[in-house]
């Protein structure tokens, strides 16, 4: 654990966000079973649960983002073959439908923020995210969700680059194959962002709340 995580992570500036754990990509609904099958082997979706969990109680505000898409694709490109194929299948997260929704273990709680997107595959470009975060004044992200490949690594690029630090959970990610996603881990995160785990995190926070202890959810 980084020798400043507290600091890194500190409520007063934090947000976590997670990275498409719908019910059409993770969950039941799954139309990419190998990733779905992998999120359920590394127990992402429990891990995630008790990190949102321990963020709402200090007042960490949790940012679900998510892919949706019109039934008739308008206004949504075919631009790569992960586009492509996902274009081919029906109703695949369509706005409006449960394969769309967070998974049920995560909330999303009322206190929660979501931050769709209807093209591309990370989340900041052409959303309300980074004003959002802006606006609520958060200068870290902790990073939990799908996938390392592609949509994690995307979005820790566009933190970055946005000028946020960013903090990823190493057992609130995944990634396929599972030894590639640890090589992502080890040879291009690890240049993005700061690795840390679900208890490392909680136990940064659990050290902020003793440090200050009037209660900051709401």
């Amino acid at each position: 654990m980084p020798l400043d995580l507290a600091r890194l992570v500190a409520p007063d500036h934090t947000a976590v966000l997670t990275m498409e754990l719908q019910r059409g990509v993770v969950g039941e609904r799954s139309a990419i079973r190998e990733l779905a099958d992998e999120v359920e082997r590394a127990g992402l979706v429990a891990n995630t649960a008790r990190l949102l969990a321990a963020a709402r109680d200090v007042g960490v505000r949790v940012v679900h983002c998510t892919a949706q898409f019109r039934p008739d694709r308008a206004g949504s490109a075919t631009n790569a073959p992960l586009l492509a194929v996902m274009a081919k299948q029906p109703g695949h997260i369509a706005m409006g439908s449960a394969s769309a929704e967070v998974v049920p273990e995560l909330g999303p709680d009322p206190r929660d923020l979501i931050s769709p997107r209807v093209h591309g595959v990370s989340p900041f470009i052409g959303t309300e995210l980074d004003a959002m975060l802006r606006n609520l004044g958060v200068r870290t992200v902790v990073v939990t969700g799908v996938s390392v490949n592609l949509g994690v690594l995307g979005l820790c690029v566009e933190a970055v680059n946005f000028g946020y630090h960013v903090a990823v959970v190493t057992d609130a990610v995944a990634g396929v194959p599972t030894e590639y996603a640890d090589a992502v881990m080890r040879n291009t995160i690890a240049l993005l962002a700061s690795r840390v785990t679900v208890d490392d995190v909680i136990t940064a926070w659990n050290a902020a709340r003793k440090a200050a202890p009037e209660d900051r959810a709401g």
